[in-house]
């Protein structure tokens, strides 16, 4: 089997199920040793780290805040301790609440927001610190669909993963000359068991005429993570089936 990924560390915030899970194994599986994120499901973290083990991978848990410096940088810590440096960081972490604006705490507008900027700036920052020396990296930021149709009780979850797509751009051009990548991918509708904050699916089945499953953006994340991925960066990546047309 080729490893391409051999020799290589993956964090993973926020991967203890669906399309976060599917990546770690598809991670290991190319030779990556992975760290699992999360702040609080530490029994999904340890089922996914065993499943990796069990097929022959390399894994670790570390829980953290992603939103706490503090507790970011003893990730990061605890990372180079265990693995010796960090070469790709998933920004899969996010709370997908909603509720009407005119219902909106704002402390509920912090919350979510702060996950996915916070959390991303947090952990991409620290993550740079280690790649920029390799002349090597990627960096990968999870959007979705919702911000690019307007899904209604979601401002606070779309300005936040639109964010995303700004923080991208700009990294993406900042961090090219040594070597990093920068890239969003935007899964459209993904069937399969949600996350109780995720609440019921939104939006029509699209043009393809199914939804999508975790392995679509699975597979996605693990091309870009390729050394043969170097010339895609600055991009978003849309996985929809059609069901947002750029």
């Amino acid at each position: 089997m080729n490893k391409s990924l051999e020799g290589k560390v993956a964090l993973l915030t926020g991967a203890v199920r669906r399309s976060g899970r599917d990546t770690a194994i598809k991670l290991a599986a190319d030779g990556a040793k992975i760290v699992l994120n999360c702040k609080n499901s530490k029994d999904l973290a340890d089922g996914v780290a065993a499943e990796i083990i069990e097929k022959g991978g390399t894994a670790m848990v570390h829980l953290a805040d992603i939103t706490d410096e503090v507790q970011v940088d003893r990730m990061f810590a605890a990372i180079v301790n265990a693995y010796g440096g960090l070469d790709i960081l998933v920004n899969n972490a996010a709370n997908r609440g909603h509720n009407k604006i005119v219902d909106m705490p704002f402390a509920e507008w912090k919350e979510i927001t702060s996950i996915i900027l916070d959390g991303g700036f947090l952990c991409t920052r620290a993550a740079v610190k280690l790649m920029t020396p390799k002349k090597w990296g990627r960096v990968i930021f999870l959007g979705g669909i919702g911000p690019h149709l307007g899904y209604k009780e979601r401002c606070h979850v779309s300005a936040g993963k639109m964010g995303s797509v700004g923080m991208m751009h700009c990294l993406a051009t900042e961090l090219a000359a040594d070597g990093i990548t920068v890239n969003v991918v935007a899964p459209g509708r993904i069937g399969g068991k949600r996350a109780p904050s995720a609440g019921e699916p939104t939006g029509i089945v699209p043009p393809v005429g199914f939804v999508g499953e975790p392995k679509d953006v699975g597979r996605t994340i693990q091309f870009l993570c390729q050394p043969e991925a170097e010339f895609i960066t600055g991009q978003t990546i849309h996985i929809n089936g059609g069901g947002f047309l750029t």
